[in-house]
């Protein structure tokens, strides 16, 4: 039986004190929970900013603190009854283990075909020691209902502050990662911001009704869903945090020496996954030393070894996004195998052994888009998305432009070479189609 009120407090040098409670505890002293003390948040960024040596687990343990701060406020301002105590206590354990299923070295291996870090949580979640300590809980199908939570698909009526526009994930992240990178980028406003948040009402019809503007007394209350939305007095808070997650992916997490890194990381994994040497379902149990260690020990993986000691590929050529037509190139960022195939046959036309020469056109298409309610002053509630949102929000009127400024495609290789950039841009403007056909006719990709 477990003493009421009972906690410990971790330091972070982030938000100070932490105060963590019992049922957490036992959920972080879990082995699936521990792996993430050697899982960095930001992959190879260390390798441009020292500092970002951070983990995976206080990044984790600090959202689990910012969600606490967030129920808090929205207790103040009053919830209505169908918001229960579970709900609560999931929104809890969720923003603990919102990255439980992260691969080493951040998203890399997402973008490199492996399954997404939100399919494997479930497998995570069901590890038998995590699996007793949520339990304790006493929440029915706790796993279920904390994995649609990480995945986005939860009817929880506070399932916003996990997965949505204005998620702690978010506002935890981008001030850590600033934080610890040394970069001024990510600075966000965070007591405006959960001081901001609301719950508001959303009828099947669409319209919606604040919480604290239901029908009167005597009268039927609305039928619908409840959401998490912002308070108008939040928008230049919300403005600040969407232009500093577009400062923190052109300054920090799209860096080029960044990028050629991870391209390399990728490259290495898939060999190994190629060659059976490795299994995706290791991989994704394991922590980043550990996989480094493994890569440099397999046979001819002297990228590996290149990496590991900071050799990084050089740039041969770069296009902003914004020179490129709207899609193009979009199958290099969502197709790794031809871009495998495309990579090496291009090796090739310069003299080049496979994997030599690596392209890289990172996507984030909704870098800075929101879609969530905004209960305004005069009680009136409205979606801050399309035309209205952005007369509303400014900062999603140039949307697009900032996703373009922050966006290039390059040309990383292992010696120097000479890259034609027009060349480089016709090949970007090809459909997918048109690349697996030339692949098959074996045409030079470069001369076309």
């Amino acid at each position: 039986m477990k003493s009421p009120g009972r906690f410990k407090v971790i330091r972070d040098p982030l938000w100070n004190n932490i105060q963590i409670d019992q049922d957490a505890v036992e959920v972080i002293d879990t082995e699936p929970f521990q792996r993430l003390r050697y899982v960095r948040q930001l992959g190879h960024a260390f390798l441009v900013y020292p500092g970002a040596t951070h983990t995976r687990f206080e990044h984790a343990v600090g959202t689990y603190h910012l969600a606490r701060r967030a129920l808090i406020v929205l207790d103040g301002s009053g919830l209505p009854s169908e918001v229960t105590a579970n709900d609560r206590r999931l929104i809890q354990f969720a923003a603990l283990l919102h990255d439980i299923g992260h691969y080493p070295f951040s998203h890399g291996l997402e973008e490199a075909g492996l399954p997404s870090h939100e399919d494997l949580a479930i497998r995570h979640l069901r590890h038998p020691e995590l699996k007793k300590a949520l339990e304790h809980s006493g929440i029915e199908n706790v796993a279920t209902e904390l994995e649609s939570l990480i995945k986005g698909t939860s009817t929880n009526p506070l399932a916003g502050l996990i997965s949505g526009s204005l998620d702690l994930d978010k506002i935890e992240y981008l001030n850590r990662d600033a934080r610890m990178c040394g970069v001024p980028y990510g600075d966000v406003d965070v007591d405006r911001l959960l001081h901001a948040l609301t719950v508001v009402r959303v009828p099947e019809d669409g319209h919606l009704v604040p919480v604290g503007h239901l029908a009167p007394v005597g009268h039927l209350a609305p039928v619908g869903h409840l959401a998490v939305g912002i308070r108008e007095k939040g928008i230049s808070a919300l403005e600040s945090l969407l232009f500093a997650r577009y400062q923190m992916y052109r300054n920090v997490y799209w860096h080029h020496a960044v990028r050629s890194a991870t391209a390399m990381f990728k490259r290495v994994v898939r060999t190994a996954l190629a060659r059976r040497q490795l299994t995706g379902e290791w991989i994704a149990n394991t922590t980043d030393d550990t996989l480094m260690s493994t890569l440099r020990e397999l046979p001819d993986t002297a990228l590996a070894e290149r990496l590991q000691r900071r050799v990084l590929y050089k740039r041969m050529a770069e296009i902003p996004s914004r020179n490129l037509p709207d899609g193009a190139g979009d199958w290099i960022a969502t197709n790794p195998d031809l871009l495998e195939r495309v990579e090496d046959k291009l090796a090739g036309e310069y003299g080049l052994s496979p994997g030599e020469l690596l392209l890289d056109y990172p996507r984030k298409s909704r870098m800075v888009d929101v879609d969530m309610p905004l209960a305004r002053k005069d009680g009136e509630v409205e979606m801050l998305r399309g035309e209205r949102g952005e007369a509303l929000l400014g900062i999603q009127g140039v949307a697009k432009e900032l996703h373009a400024s922050a966006r290039w495609l390059r040309v990383f290789a292992s010696r120097t070479i000479d890259v034609d950039s027009s060349r480089l841009t016709a090949i970007a403007e090809r459909s997918e189609q048109d690349v697996k056909s030339e692949l098959q006719q074996d045409t030079t990709l470069m001369n076309n």
